[in-house]
């Protein structure tokens, strides 16, 4: 959302400001929305002990009852079914137990040295909440399709911002804001330049590991992965891997195994307690997330929670007779789930300590920014008239194909995107279609 005025500008210039002002108009009061909850999120672990300290603090003993009180506590206060079961490494921390019930899930916090039930909340709390609000979940899982063509048109909108800024002839190329009235445009002009400048390469980035998440995007590219050898380590020997089915999605795996699921015949009745002695037993670092199958053919799933991509390992482990039947280690991620997982814990602020939380939280300040700054200047130049005030647009084939040298490669990466694009193309030519009725009527 420039503010140069149209004369004396270039066609091309023209056409991508137009197109700048139309993605900046879609997209950014929802990326302010996932700014807001990303940002939050970035301190999910300060905010969470704060708010529910109380039930999460026990006092520290030696002794630890049977993981099976763990959950046979949980489930008879949440009357419900257990699902999960977190277990951190502090000793003065309760175990969280992931409880479904008819009325959504619950979780539960325990003692582990005595069994006894600290409390529950709703869901995963208020940062799930935070959570489901940022992928846009919290809506339905139709609006997280919304995620990939936010993300698309996110990048869109820092590509066209770097080719207005970049150095021309003109005086545009602001590297810092020039001293100015706040009441005046070319003041935030030079704000909105400057952030995006300094900033767009976080946005950037943030869009595109965030498209993981998307409903369409995100599940072809693993379906890709899963298919060229590039995603999840190949299967280990006489076990027989699947696609999760509902409800058997193991937690805590990371984005490129959540999905695969181990199948592990056996005989007996399966425990908490087996499955918890063979995941010390194998060495696997707390805190910890064990996922307890809703098939119970399913193998049971112990997944190390961690802040740095590299230090993930996932234990598949027969929840009948202990035996670890695949673990599961950071090596043996095929190159496509290494650069996904890597980009996650990066977007997420973990793989690189408080500098890369502080990075990622000026980025979602800079979004902000730049939606504050573009609404100024769009108020200072709004027309007077009917109309969205957007850029007129040029005529002539160069200007249209400097716009699609740089949305067309993004519209074919990000197919709901494209037709995003074709939607707001369509509706453009229909607008300028009326306008020009009314003038002609005029």
């Amino acid at each position: 959302m420039t503010d140069t005025s149209s004369s004396g500008l270039s066609g091309a210039y023209r056409a991508v400001w137009r197109w700048h002002f139309y993605a900046g108009l879609f997209v950014l009061p929802v990326m302010m929305l996932m700014a807001l909850t990303g940002g939050l999120y970035l301190f999910k672990a300060e905010i969470e002990g704060a708010v529910y300290g109380r039930l999460a603090h026990v006092v520290p003993r030696a002794e630890r009852v049977s993981p099976d009180r763990w959950v046979g506590a949980a489930e008879a206060r949440a009357r419900g079914e257990a699902a999960s079961v977190f277990v951190p490494a502090p000793p003065d921390q309760a175990v969280q137990v992931t409880v479904r019930t008819g009325q959504g899930d619950r979780t539960v916090f325990v003692d582990p040295h005595d069994g006894r039930v600290r409390g529950s909340i709703k869901g995963e709390g208020i940062m799930g909440t935070v959570k489901r609000l940022h992928s846009l979940t919290l809506l339905g899982r139709p609006f997280n399709i919304l995620v990939e063509i936010v993300a698309g048109w996110a990048v869109i909108l820092v590509a066209t911002g770097v080719f207005l800024w970049w150095p021309r002839k003109r005086d545009v190329a602001v590297t810092v804001p020039r001293a100015g009235d706040p009441k005046r445009r070319p003041f935030w002009r030079d704000v909105h330049a400057v952030t995006g400048l300094y900033a767009g390469a976080v946005i950037a980035f943030l869009a595109v590991t965030g498209m993981p998440w998307s409903a369409v995007w995100g599940d072809q590219i693993l379906n890709v992965m899963r298919e060229s050898g590039l995603g999840r380590p190949p299967a280990p020997a006489a076990s027989s891997w699947s696609h999760a089915g509902p409800h058997e999605e193991p937690g805590g795996t990371g984005w490129t195994m959540e999905h695969a699921v181990l199948h592990a015949p056996g005989y007996g009745e399966a425990r908490l307690a087996t499955v918890v002695a063979a995941v010390e037993a194998a060495g696997l670092p707390k805190p910890w997330t064990i996922t307890i199958p809703a098939d119970r053919t399913l193998a049971w799933t112990a997944a190390r929670a961690t802040e740095r991509a590299g230090e993930a390992r996932i234990l598949y482990v027969d929840g009948r007779t202990g035996e670890v039947r695949a673990d599961v280690r950071w090596e043996q991620f095929g190159a496509g789930a290494k650069v996904f997982e890597w980009g996650i814990a990066v977007h997420q602020g973990q793989q690189y300590g408080w500098a890369n939380r502080i990075v990622m939280l000026l980025g979602c300040i800079a979004v902000w920014v730049l939606a504050i700054s573009g609404m100024v200047m769009w108020w200072k130049r709004r027309p007077r008239r009917v109309g969205l005030g957007a850029p007129p647009a040029p005529p002539g084939p160069r200007a249209r194909a400097a716009v699609l040298g740089i949305v067309l490669p993004l519209a074919i990466l990000y197919p709901l995107t494209g037709l995003s694009l074709l939607a707001a193309i369509a509706l453009d030519r229909l607008g300028a279609a009326v306008f020009r009725r009314r003038g002609a009527a005029g």
